[in-house]
């Protein structure tokens, strides 16, 4: 009986222990099996398709997976600090240079969806008729329109500042809104205020129900296309990288695009091998 009693409490600190670990700075955590493995993401994450990638992933391999809430930037900085094994991120430049860098292997195509500038319904700036991104956003600027930016380094962010630099512009003022915020947020924000963001397809299909004020005025440029990579630590730097490995692989294997293409007709993130 003693036995079992201290059994049972070596299990219980084992179990608390994995779920102090997996919880302490995760913002969701799927599945409950022995080996953890932690990946940071955003919009994947916001918008469900990566609980629904964990589940099948941990039910076929035993895995539990802590996700972390991040940007594309910051998600890259978690990954070169060994702060998490894996991460989904659209920031094509940055991604070259830490596989060039040496911090991170395996870079694989998850998907894609688009991005949307979207603004108020009587569209104050004229975007809707422009012909480019750039157009549009110097149309905004010289209209002086409120225009919401993430402003947080995130990958969006950084499409977004390519495209002013692209309009030969430098955006300041009262009308140019820094949120330091995720995407959903924004898109939240620019609907109370009335004013212009640039948030992607899957976003926008998630929330436009409640987005009132706004619809979307541009898209179609190819400078919108936006894609979502996956890359992990290399081999050995981390104690989840073999895990998360796997879970590239999983992602990009014919079971892992069923499960993005089943999500896609849902949320506009198109599968990689479509």
């Amino acid at each position: 009986m003693k036995f079992r009693k201290i059994l049972g409490a070596v299990v219980l600190c084992l179990a608390l222990a994995q779920t102090a670990y997996a919880g302490d700075d995760c913002t969701a955590v799927y599945g409950n099996g022995d080996n953890l493995f932690t990946l940071a993401t955003g919009s994947p994450g916001e918008l469900g398709l990566l609980e629904k990638l964990a589940d099948e992933f941990n039910s076929i391999n035993g895995t539990t997976m802590c996700w972390k809430k991040a940007g594309s930037g910051k998600s890259l900085k978690l990954l070169q600090e060994k702060k998490v094994d894996l991460i989904l991120v659209h920031a094509p430049a940055a991604e070259k240079q830490a596989i060039t860098e040496g911090w991170a292997i395996k870079r694989t195509l998850i998907g894609s969806n688009e991005f949307y500038i979207v603004g108020p319904k009587d569209d104050p700036a004229g975007i809707a008729d422009t012909t480019s991104a750039a157009e549009a956003y110097a149309k905004i600027a010289a209209h002086k329109s409120y225009f919401l930016s993430r402003g947080d380094n995130s990958g969006t962010n950084k499409k977004e500042l390519a495209i002013w630099k692209t309009a030969g512009l430098s955006p300041e003022g009262e009308w140019y809104i820094i949120t330091k915020d995720f995407m959903m947020a924004t898109l939240k924000k620019a609907n109370d205020l009335k004013g212009y963001f640039m948030t992607d397809s899957s976003t926008w299909v998630a929330g436009q129900k409640v987005m009132t004020a706004l619809e979307i005025l541009f898209k179609g440029d190819p400078v919108l296309i936006n894609t979502y990579h996956g890359l992990c630590q290399p081999v050995g730097a981390t104690d989840g990288q073999p895990a998360a490995s796997k879970f590239i692989d999983f992602i990009g294997s014919p079971e892992g695009q069923t499960i993005i293409g089943t999500y896609v007709r849902q949320k506009l993130i198109r599968p990689a091998h479509v």
